[in-house]
C-alpha cells in the first residue's frame, strides 16, 4: 500500500475538498512529509501541464496516485445523471480530457459527485439508467488507455445516489466492464456502512482505492474511527493499492497533513511489511 494526498492548483474552489492547493509547494510539502504520491483534484486537464507535472514528479520522487473529479460536480456543474444530453456530452469531454491526463499519470480516475443524483421529480430508474450510460461510454473510452474508473460513495447528506459500498457493488455490477471498480472513503462509510470493515471484506473485489479520513473529517487520529479496524480488513480483502488522505485542512493545511503521515504511515509500513 502506498499513501498521497489530495491536492489542487492555486486556483480551486475555497470548496475544493483538498489539503493544499498549488502543485510546486503541495509536491515539495509531500514529499518532504514522506507521501509516496499525490492525488490531483482537477476541474479539466488542461489545469496542468503534463510536462511540469513529469518534472516535478521526477523531482520530488512521487507518483499521482488518482485523478478525482469533485470540482468538475462542484464548480463546473457536470454529472452523468443531468437530463440535457447537451450537458451528458461536455460531461464526456472533459471526462476524455481527463482520462487522456491519466493514462500517463496514475491511470485512475474518481467519480465522487460527479456521478449526479437523483433530481426533484426524476424517478431513480431514469438517474440510474443515465448513470450507466454515462459510466459505460466512459469506461469504452478509458478501457484502451489502461484507464480504471473508480465510483466513490458518498453520504446521504451530501448526495441521494450511491451511498453505500454495496449501492455501489450492486449498481456496477450492471455494467460488463473490467476497468471499473470502487472507492470506498472511511468517512462517508462511518456513516453509511453498517461495519466498515466488514463492508470492505464484503466488496473486496471492487475496491480499487481508498480515502482515509476520521469521523470528523480530520486527519486519521482526530476521531474515532478504529484504523486498526480499516488496516486489518483491507489485510483480509487483500487490499495493495493507494490510500489517499482527504480531509479538512483543519487547524491548517500543514498540521492536517502531518498528523495524517504521521498517523498512517507506520500502519502502512507495518501492513507492508506483514504481507
Amino acid at each position: 500500500m502506498k499513501l498521497s494526498v489530495a491536492v489542487a492548483a492555486e486556483n480551486a474552489m475555497p470548496s475544493a475538498f483538498v489539503v493544499w492547493r498549488g502543485f510546486e509547494e503541495s509536491a515539495r510539502k509531500a514529499s518532504e512529509l514522506g507521501y509516496d504520491g499525490i492525488e490531483l483534484a482537477l476541474k479539466t486537464a488542461d489545469e496542468i501541464d503534463p510536462d511540469k507535472l513529469a518534472g516535478l514528479l521526477d523531482k520530488y520522487k512521487l507518483e499521482v496516485s488518482c485523478i478525482s473529479t469533485g470540482q468538475v460536480f462542484a464548480a463546473l456543474g457536470l454529472y452523468f445523471t443531468h437530463r440535457d444530453p447537451e450537458v451528458r456530452k461536455r460531461v464526456v469531454e472533459v471526462f476524455t480530457g481527463l482520462i487522456k491526463l491519466a493514462k500517463d499519470f496514475g491511470r485512475i480516475i474518481n467519480v465522487g459527485r460527479t456521478r449526479g443524483f437523483i433530481a426533484e421529480g426524476q424517478r431513480r430508474e431514469e438517474a440510474e439508467g443515465l448513470f450507466l450510460d454515462m459510466a459505460e461510454r466512459l469506461c469504452e473510452v478509458a478501457d484502451p488507455m489502461g484507464v480504471t474508473i473508480i465510483i466513490e460513495p458518498v453520504n446521504r447528506y451530501e448526495i441521494n445516489f450511491v451511498n453505500s459500498l454495496d449501492e455501489g457493488r450492486e449498481l456496477l455490477q450492471k455494467l460488463k466492464f473490467g476497468n471499473l471498480g470502487l472507492m470506498p472513503d472511511v468517512f462517508h462509510m462511518n456513516i453509511e456502512d453498517d461495519m466498515i470493515g466488514k463492508s470492505l471484506i464484503r466488496n473486496a473485489p471492487w475496491v480499487k482505492y481508498i480515502h482515509f479520513a476520521d469521523s470528523n473529517r480530520l486527519a486519521p487520529g482526530q476521531g474515532h474511527i478504529d484504523f486498526d479496524e480499516v488496516f486489518e480488513a483491507l489485510k483480509k480483502a487483500g487490499f495493495d493499492g493507494w490510500a489517499s488522505i482527504e480531509i479538512l485542512p483543519k487547524p491548517d493545511p500543514d498540521t492536517a497533513a502531518k498528523q495524517a503521515a504521521e498517523f498512517i504511515l507506520p500502519r502502512i509500513k507495518a501492513y507492508n511489511n506483514s504481507k
